[in-house]
């Protein structure tokens, strides 16, 4: 690392204790302009180091950014940006105004360095992050997504079929056989809770409803509740091992691009706390934040955490020891990652055959009462 980096930076106070809201300084009231995809900030930020690192000027460097962007929400921020920085406004405090754009992880690594005098450098450090944990939030939410929209699709159709066609069979089978009675008990279950949904659909639908309503509340409100559910997300058979390594390889990312670009270890951990979004590793960061607080080292309580694993642990520890620890994060940040990655493809091929299989039963259940009244009939005939 340049030597230039090596230098701590301090941040004000209220930056470290609103590390997750927003970071608006003496410039004034933060402006919200709207929310911005993470690609296009990874690109606005890439290509803002290319300009910086070719010689020009910040606020030309802006400009031309502002130039090039298609109307939208980043465009304007640009624009509010190049008044800010003609105006006196450091760029980072600029940024700092617009806290749903340009979250606490990225202003202070700004303000670190303006400080050392290589913005340039920490854009392509940050684009580079913002790249990757893009990429692994993706592959995450892809996994979790696949099970959830086949089974939610599943479920309207056979809504579907319940409400609609099986009351129908019900008319064609009295018809030509007699009362529900002389039906296989197939039959009767499934006519049964045809006519069930037909009549009170509208309490399955409202079901679902209340259902995700209520859940977003109590997450939102009830701490309990929350730390039971992210509890629950780290012991799901197949997706517990994906988000945990998912969330080891964030906070590594996350802590040594922090640590890299010369924000006090403090600080980093104040900024990782409160953007973390589960909350048993919220609490394992804020155990490591008080341990170094009262000047013990990193790596023993994040063993006690339970949240990693004694690679990781072991090798926080020799990185603290050899004065290497953003290279060590570095590392274990990119063997998570690619270990994210495998899991996803192991999930997917899981998942594919169990949710067949799962469907394949309901299916061939349905059919099989449906088409035993005829084969009754038929065999019946027969004789």
């Amino acid at each position: 690392m340049p030597k230039k980096l090596q230098r701590k930076v301090p941040l004000p106070k209220a930056s470290a204790a609103s590390a997750g809201g927003a970071l608006a300084t003496a410039g004034g009231t933060p402006r919200a302009v709207g929310s911005v995809r993470a690609r296009v900030l990874a690109q606005f930020t890439s290509q803002l180091a290319t300009l910086l690192d070719a010689g020009i000027p910040v606020t030309r460097s802006l400009r031309v950014l502002e130039g090039q962007l298609p109307q939208g929400p980043m465009k304007r921020i640009s624009a509010q940006l190049v008044e800010d920085v003609e105006a006196g406004t450091p760029l980072s405090e600029a940024m700092a105004k617009h806290d749903r754009v340009f979250d606490a992880l990225y202003t202070n690594m700004m303000r670190a360095g303006e400080a050392g005098g290589v913005q340039e450098e920490i854009l392509n450090r940050l684009a580079g992050f913002l790249e990757k944990s893009e990429r692994i939030k993706s592959r995450v939410i892809g996994a979790m997504a696949y099970p959830v929209v086949v089974l939610g699709i599943a479920f309207c159709v056979l809504l579907l079929v319940f409400a609609l066609v099986i009351p129908k069979f019900k008319e064609i089978f009295q018809s030509i056989g007699g009362g529900m009675t002389n039906f296989h008990w197939t039959t009767r279950t499934v006519i049964g809770f045809g006519e069930h949904v037909q009549t009170w659909w509208w309490s399955y639908v409202l079901g679902v409803v209340l259902l995700v309503v209520g859940h977003r509340v109590l997450m939102a409100r009830v701490t309990g509740y929350r730390s039971f559910v992210h509890r629950l997300h780290l012991r799901l058979p197949l997706f517990g091992p994906l988000i945990r390594k998912s969330l080891v390889a964030r906070f590594a990312r996350t802590f040594g691009t922090l640590v890299q670009s010369g924000v006090p270890h403090l600080d980093a951990l104040s900024i990782i706390q409160a953007s973390v979004s589960n909350v048993h590793m919220s609490a394992a960061v804020a155990s490591v934040h008080a341990s170094i607080r009262e000047g013990a080292g990193i790596a023993v309580p994040m063993g006690q955490s339970g949240m990693f694993d004694d690679m990781v642990v072991n090798m926080v520890d020799v990185g603290e020891q050899t004065g290497e620890l953003d290279r060590m994060l570095g590392r274990i940040a990119d063997r998570y990652e690619e270990e994210v990655d495998r899991t996803v493809d192991t999930t997917f091929k899981l998942l594919e055959p169990v949710l067949l299989v799962a469907l394949a039963v309901v299916v061939g259940f349905i059919v099989y009462a449906l088409l035993s009244p005829l084969l009754t009939l038929m065999q019946s005939l027969r004789r």
